[in-house]
């Protein structure tokens, strides 16, 4: 009988992925007055044909319609329980296709050295980031899609679930092409779309004839405000100035960073696999203009509509002229920072104050982020790279920091890393570890002892090499990904560790009470990037306090970012980005600038990558 039923239900899959579609969804109307909204609806109403035991297949494939770009969770409820995670539609308001590979469901993820190399799955019609639970997909018997605080009552409709055993592949669905020739979303209109070329020319030389016309700022030449001026070092540090901690340009003026991440000239990275992307582009642009960028070969299917409106305005020596223009518009919008990640091409002219990561220092996948600091030969090899990293700009008067890593994956992971670490290779750090439990026992609370004891001399060994490297900038830490996981513990090491404890803020708003508990009244920067600073020069334990302004700017920022991204009328946040301002790291990460949003009309422009993630910020 089982046979039976599996030799049919093979059947009807293979229908359900070949067949035409029928008319009959199942929408999802979400309450834009609820912190979470959603509902679970029975799998036989939607695929009566399927099995309840998935546990023969390996791949789940929805189609699916989204009114919005925002990001939902989808789950089914099984056996053992709910089990959910993130997606991102690139296309709203588009039948797609999206293969989710079931071990997302069943299996932890492989190891990787921070949160986003872990948990983002990048598909060609849609983006998948790992959570919740994992188990065996027995009992399968419906599926759960919600939002949370979704804008303007979006809805999500369903129209097909199927199981295969080979990944199908993704697919756009539609006629009618996404993506027009400039990288706009293609399925709708808006205020500021461009239709022709002309238009778009127009529009930039308003441009040009406009964006010296700057506001007052009241800035010094690196950032700082005018009206309020301490010792001056050459270099930026921190100082507490009537209870209150801030940063000091070089020149001596208060500075509050405002910034945003991966400025670059070029707006976009490329758009990837565009031989699988079937229909979505009107048209793609002609190889010669790019082919000779890095890492990019003649038989890659890539493609870059960034240096195509780029070509278009400035011609074949785009690359100088977008990078001036770029700077005249952080100008214009009173953006004094060019924060992580961003392009060489841009903070080397030494006109904005900027901020560095150090890169291949010798964080590992295996150890999720951590390194082997047992091993003899570890800090050398670590030295020689943070010596590597800073030999160029250790005197530059415009670099505010280092950033020394990015959202470790371990933290609230200790016991799985010492699992990893106990099963991999021989080597110190599982000596270490083996004696250490054996003294100990091997208990959750002893892992984790043992994890944050190597966190810590690993932090120390990195302040101190490069402290000795370049004694003339900050060490901003390490970038945690969630506040809320940070025990006493974490925030005695990185106060012992850090100029800054730095971290990347992913929920509505941050969390108030947390942070009173930790800092008292912590300064986040409107990225949603906490910096509570100590005296740099002193290197001072005290904690610092912020300004009430700072928190209510955090709070409106939060809201105007959510409807600006996230309404069906800020659609052309889905496109490919034009060079009139690209925008890419987006609604996922929280980290944009949203002081940025003060221009968004002429600002911003998102798109949805083919198989690969929007992650770059070009203004």
């Amino acid at each position: 009988m089982k046979n039976r039923l599996l030799s049919y239900g093979i059947i009807s899959l293979v229908l359900g992925l070949t067949s035409c579609h029928t008319n009959d969804s199942v929408k999802f109307q979400f309450d834009s007055k609820k912190i979470v909204s959603g509902k679970k609806i029975a799998i036989k109403d939607i695929a009566p044909q399927l099995p309840t035991d998935w546990d023969e297949y390996d791949y789940v494939t929805i189609e699916f319609r989204s009114t919005t770009p925002q990001r939902f969770q989808l789950g089914f409820t099984t056996d053992s329980g709910y089990n959910e995670l993130r997606l991102i539609s690139y296309v709203p308001n588009a039948w797609n296709k999206l293969t989710i590979p079931l071990r997302f469901f069943r299996e932890l993820p492989v190891a990787k050295h921070d949160i986003a190399a872990t948990s983002n799955q990048p598909r060609i019609t849609g983006w998948i980031n790992l959570g919740g639970k994992r188990g065996s997909l027995t009992g399968v018997d419906s599926i759960g899609i919600r939002m949370r605080a979704p804008i303007d009552n979006p809805t999500i409709e369903l129209r097909s679930i199927a199981l295969s055993k080979d990944d199908p592949g993704d697919r756009y669905l539609e006629n009618k092409p996404a993506f027009d020739k400039f990288g706009q979303w293609n399925l709708g209109d808006y205020e500021g779309k461009i239709y022709s070329e002309e238009q778009l020319q127009k529009e930039w030389l308003q441009e040009e004839t406009e964006i010296n016309e700057t506001e007052n700022f009241n800035y010094s030449r690196y950032g700082g405000y005018l009206n309020k001026r301490v010792k001056s070092t050459g270099f930026f540090r921190t100082e507490q100035i009537d209870d209150r901690w801030w940063l000091i340009d070089p020149d001596g003026y208060l500075f509050l960073s405002y910034g945003v991440d991966c400025v670059a000239p070029v707006g976009d990275y490329y758009t990837k696999n565009t031989d699988k992307c079937t229909n979505m582009f009107q048209e793609l642009p002609s190889r010669e203009l790019f082919i000779e960028s890095e890492n990019i070969s003649p038989e890659t299917h890539t493609a870059s509509f960034g240096i195509w409106n780029l070509y278009r305005r400035y011609g074949k020596n785009y690359l100088d002229r977008a990078a001036e223009m770029t700077i005249k518009r952080m100008d214009k919008w009173g953006l004094n920072t060019l924060a992580n990640w961003s392009d060489k091409t841009i903070y080397d002219k030494n006109r904005k104050a900027f901020i560095l990561p150090l890169e291949n220092i010798g964080f590992e996948n295996e150890l999720m982020g951590l390194m082997d600091v047992y091993d003899n030969g570890i800090e050398k090899k670590m030295d020689e790279a943070i010596a590597r990293n800073v030999a160029k700009y250790k005197n530059n008067h415009w670099l505010i920091g280092y950033f020394i890593g990015n959202e470790p994956a371990w933290i609230s992971k200790e016991n799985r890393l010492c699992s990893l670490i106990l099963n991999g290779k021989d080597r110190p750090i599982k000596t270490e570890l083996q004696n250490f439990l054996k003294e100990s026992g091997d208990t959750p609370d002893t892992r984790k002892t043992f994890i944050y004891n190597t966190f810590e001399k690993l932090m120390k060994a990195i302040s101190k090499s490069l402290k000795k490297n370049d004694p003339n900038h900050l060490n901003l830490g390490i970038r945690y990904g969630y506040i809320e996981q940070l025990d006493d513990e974490l925030l005695r090491i990185s106060k012992e560790s850090f100029d800054a404890l730095s971290f990347n803020c992913y929920a509505l708003s941050p969390d108030h009470e947390k942070n009173e508990s930790c800092f008292g009244n912590l300064w986040v920067t409107d990225d949603y990037r906490g910096v509570p600073l100590r005296d740099s020069r002193q290197r001072t334990r005290t904690i610092p306090v912020a300004s009430e302004l700072t928190k209510r700017k955090r709070r409106c920022f939060s809201v105007l970012y959510r409807k600006r991204l996230c309404s069906p009328r800020a659609h052309r946040y889905r496109l490919v980005p034009m060079d009139r301002s690209e925008h890419q790291r987006t609604h996922r990460r929280g980290e944009l600038q949203l002081r940025f949003y003060r221009r968004y009309r002429q600002a911003l422009s998102l798109y949805g990558r083919c198989g690969y993630r929007s992650s770059q910020i070009a203004i």
